[in-house]
């Protein structure tokens, strides 16, 4: 990979990764609720989702599932149902007051590892990225060495940094009024996301 390719990918994965979306409201929720240090392990979790997405990106499965308007369509309303979730039972909780959780780390894991997964601008990130950017005259696997420590870094800064605001929002003596109005507003963001992703148009494949 050129050193003009290399930069443009990068340019739009720092894009992809900081554009505020599912993973980055549940980096900042977590952040608010279990502290930093706990936290973190909802970013190694969606680092493992983006390793996975990159391999199979690499090899074409991802865009082989996209091309199954019926498996699609399935993981399209899984996950839209699991967000809208996540969100109506962050509305019923807003009110409470906010306490360090001893949720276990497995928790924490396997459910950053769930939204990041069934986030749809991940599968279209990926698509985009390995569409538009990987040079078909020169073999994925070296660019792949490349691409991965850079997508990975980035990916790793930006979630560190929604996970550190929650973290700070958490500690800061902000008032109960705000708290509880920026927990609905994470809870709601949710709901959006899942209304979005269900009512998103479903690709046909082409016979």
């Amino acid at each position: 990979m050129s050193f003009d390719a290399w930069l443009v990918f990068a340019l739009f994965w720092v894009v992809f990764v900081t554009t505020p979306g599912p993973n980055a409201v549940n980096c900042i929720s977590n952040g608010m609720n279990l502290g930093f240090a706990r936290a973190m392990v909802g970013v190694l979790a969606i680092l493992t989702q983006a390793s996975l997405f990159l391999a199979l990106s690499a090899i074409g499965v991802t865009a082989l599932l996209t091309a199954s308007a019926t498996g699609c369509f399935v993981a399209k309303m899984i996950g839209a149902g699991f967000l809208i979730y996540l969100g109506v039972r962050g509305l019923v909780l807003a009110g409470k007051p906010v306490v360090m959780e001893d949720r276990p780390a497995a928790s924490v894991y396997w459910r950053a590892f769930a939204i990041a997964t069934i986030n749809p601008k991940s599968v279209a990130g990926y698509l985009a990225a390995f569409s538009q950017f990987v040079q078909p005259d020169v073999p994925i696997w070296d660019q792949m060495i490349v691409i991965v420590p850079t997508a990975l870094t980035l990916t790793a800064a930006s979630y560190t940094g929604f996970t550190a605001l929650g973290a700070g929002l958490g500690r800061a003596a902000l008032g109960a009024v705000f708290n509880v109005w920026f927990r609905r507003v994470m809870a709601v963001s949710f709901i959006i996301y899942g209304v979005l992703l269900g009512s998103a148009h479903t690709p046909m494949p082409k016979g």
